[in-house]
């Protein structure tokens, strides 16, 4: 830890997670409030605009995303991180505070955008800023913030819902509940606004801009230098962790949990206590991860996710076929979220921002993030034919098989990267 301020290195990896948490919130947030808001804009019998509300941050995700390596390579990681508070700011406030569907949905937009730099900029700063010896809790720091920012949503949708049997509460929510489910989201991206103004700029750009201009001012990595020969192999495993973390299937159970403990034999009531269960198991092993990362290593930890889920989604889609019900389905599925929270969810990031080279790193963190949410968005979509067409069982087996392919991949290609410095892992990856 020599060169560096213990206290100092944290402080600016917390605020930096800052992001996550806001990504986590805005994620999620929506859901609690969606049945109030399409009330009160009237598109209860329209799935279209339905569709469209529920769409339109994803989108946001996908261009954020996109433009945030470059933009990062031209301007800093530090003054993205800053847009990405903004943009925070300003949808958690526009979203509430809109009476017309569609300024409701350009709000939502907004946040989208928020979320996809975010997404891809928080973990590659934290690993830039990071000793090698303790850069990976860092980085899945990041990922333990997603997930406080999943349950602080849950926990203030559920606050403010009330009991919506009562006239009263239900006019009360359809009018002012769905609003300030978005208005919670502003304390926590105005205060990181304002610490992001007291971290320091990536040595790693800094270092890179020197370079740059010792070269008379020769322009960032584009897609084009990422996608030459050297870097095939890296980008392409890259993508596939990324896509991988999504079509592992694990956040349909977060997006879909009314059909799938539906299935699984449980009434309203039930449905609600699971969710909670599994928000708890979420919360409980990404704090295991911060401990297992470093200890075990990222392809030790990746390798299980992977392996685990297959053979947890397999006998899953089986007692779905055999029509079990009742307390063993929410043990697999709790059993799933516990894998997916201690493997996937944070070492995902934490390889994504350690594998590639400074020169690319931003554009390769974009591009791969940009897939990242690719994956999500089919995902969501997929799901719901899927399972009419399918069922449980075959939807679930599905996505064992997913896992088990990326098994057998991950195990021929992914590298251990514990322990090593970012200049060390680009001397050995990059051929």
């Amino acid at each position: 830890m020599e060169r560096f301020n213990k206290s100092f290195v944290y402080f600016i990896c917390l605020v930096s997670a800052m992001g996550g948490l806001l990504f986590g919130y805005d994620w999620v947030v929506i859901g609690g409030a969606k049945p109030f808001y399409e009330l009160y804009f009237g598109i209860t019998d329209s799935p279209l605009m339905q569709a469209v509300a529920m769409t339109t941050a994803l989108v946001g995700c996908l261009i954020g995303a996109m433009v945030a390596g470059a933009a990062a390579d031209k301007y800093g990681r530090k003054p993205l991180l800053m847009l990405s508070a903004v943009l925070f700011t300003v949808s958690a406030i526009a979203t509430g505070l809109f009476n017309d569907f569609t300024l409701f949905n350009i709000a939502r937009f907004v946040g989208g955008v928020g979320i996809g730099v975010a997404s891809a900029l928080s973990p590659m700063y934290i690993a830039e800023v990071s000793p090698a010896e303790i850069r990976g809790r860092m980085v899945s720091l990041n990922q333990m913030t997603i997930v406080l920012g999943i349950l602080s949503a849950q926990i203030v949708n559920m606050l403010l819902a009330r009991d919506t049997s009562i006239a009263d509460n239900m006019a009360w929510n359809m009018e002012w509940g769905w609003r300030w489910m978005f208005w919670a989201e502003t304390l926590p991206a105005a205060l990181f606004l304002m610490m992001s103004f007291f971290i320091p700029e990536s040595p790693v750009y800094l270092q890179l801009k020197k370079n740059n201009n010792a070269e008379h001012g020769r322009q960032e990595a584009g897609l084009r230098e990422l996608f030459q020969h050297k870097y095939g192999r890296v980008l392409l495993l890259g993508l596939v962790i990324a896509v991988f973390q999504q079509w592992c299937g694990t956040n349909v159970i977060f997006n879909y949990a009314q059909e799938i403990f539906v299935s699984a034999g449980f009434d309203v009531d039930g449905m609600f206590i699971n969710i909670v269960i599994t928000g708890i198991a979420n919360v409980i092993f990404t704090v295991v991860a911060l401990y297992t990362i470093e200890k075990w290593g990222r392809r030790t930890l990746i390798l299980l996710g992977a392996g685990g889920l297959g053979l947890i989604y397999i006998v899953l889609g089986t007692c779905y076929f055999m029509g079990m019900t009742g307390i063993l389905m929410v043990a697999l599925v709790v059993a799933a979220i516990s894998v997916y929270a201690m493997t996937l969810g944070p070492v995902t990031w934490t390889l994504l921002a350690e594998i590639f080279p400074h020169r690319v790193r931003g554009i390769a963190m974009a591009t791969c993030t940009f897939a990242l949410w690719v994956g999500c968005c089919t995902l969501t979509f997929s799901f719901p034919p899927m399972n009419v067409a399918l069922g449980s069982s075959g939807t679930f087996w599905v996505y064992g098989t997913i896992c088990l392919c990326a098994f057998i991949f991950l195990f021929r290609r992914c590298p251990e990267t514990k322990g090593k410095s970012l200049e060390q892992l680009e001397k050995e990856l990059i051929s």
